[in-house]
């Protein structure tokens, strides 16, 4: 065999060793394990309004409807399908009490099944009265008519200090706040805002009250003139704090229509 074909049988052979090398060498083939599905997330069907409902919404089958929900997210409050199946005929005709969200879930506490029930009797909590209120239609004794229901309010009262009107020859005028936050229930006949309306014009506001207010805003209105001061929606349910007061013997003299603060002994 002539020397060339030697060589090239030699590398050919030691080619295939180091092929046969390298073959041997590789890693063995990882085996990799598909991960376990999730399991699946257990759930059950609550009450949820449908869309957003105001206070004093009557409910039909259009209000409410059954959505599912996380059983571990489940709170005792709500109501949920597997126990009471018939719930939405059961909430026909209840009035909404205080507002919901899309979405959110009916809660009983929030709701009245009041049959029969007119809309602010239903509204009203338990213990509470409900007094109406004279107010000027243009707004001059309701922030200028932008007062509206579920905002907070002071009562001011202003009456003539007979007295004193007496001793000076001048009408002579007290102003003196009598109540502090208090809820509105409604401006007129209004108890919600309709499409979106900022001003709700009325010749009364009903308040929401507790007996001993009710006898003292009704003896207010008889012995002078009303007015309601809008509250921020920062301070509604917070307790006043101390304000400073002008002295007991600052009051307001009318003359000729013209108001005017003095001090009188």
């Amino acid at each position: 065999m002539k020397p060339a074909r030697l060589i090239v049988a030699g590398v050919a052979g030691l080619a295939g060793l180091l092929a046969l090398i390298m073959f041997n060498r590789q890693p063995a083939p990882v085996v990799v394990t598909a991960p376990a599905p999730p399991e699946a997330v257990k759930s059950t069907e609550i009450l949820v309004a449908k869309r957003e409902l105001p206070m004093g919404t009557a409910l039909t089958e259009n209000e409410v409807t059954w959505a599912k929900w996380p059983q571990d997210l489940v709170a005792s409050t709500m109501i949920q399908r597997s126990a009471r199946p018939g719930a939405i005929e059961e909430f026909k005709g209840a009035i909404i009490r205080q507002s919901f969200f899309a979405n959110e879930p009916i809660r009983e506490e929030k709701v009245i099944k009041g049959s029969g029930s007119g809309f602010l009797s239903a509204i009203l909590p338990a213990g509470k009265r409900a007094v109406a209120i004279s107010i000027d239609s243009r707004g001059a004794t309701s922030a200028g008519g932008f007062i509206l229901p579920n905002d907070y309010v002071d009562v001011i009262t202003t009456r003539r200090d007979a007295d004193a009107s007496m001793r000076a020859g001048n009408d002579i005028y007290q102003s003196v706040t009598v109540l502090t936050n208090i809820r509105v229930l409604a401006i007129g006949q209004n108890i919600q805002e309709k499409n979106g309306e900022r001003v709700v014009v009325g010749e009364t506001a009903t308040l929401e009250l507790d007996p001993v207010q009710a006898e003292q805003i009704t003896l207010q209105q008889r012995s002078g003139t009303l007015a309601l001061s809008l509250r921020s929606m920062a301070d509604a349910n917070k307790p006043d704090e101390p304000r400073a007061r002008a002295s007991g013997n600052s009051l307001t003299v009318v003359r000729f229509g013209v108001a005017q603060e003095v001090t009188h002994r």
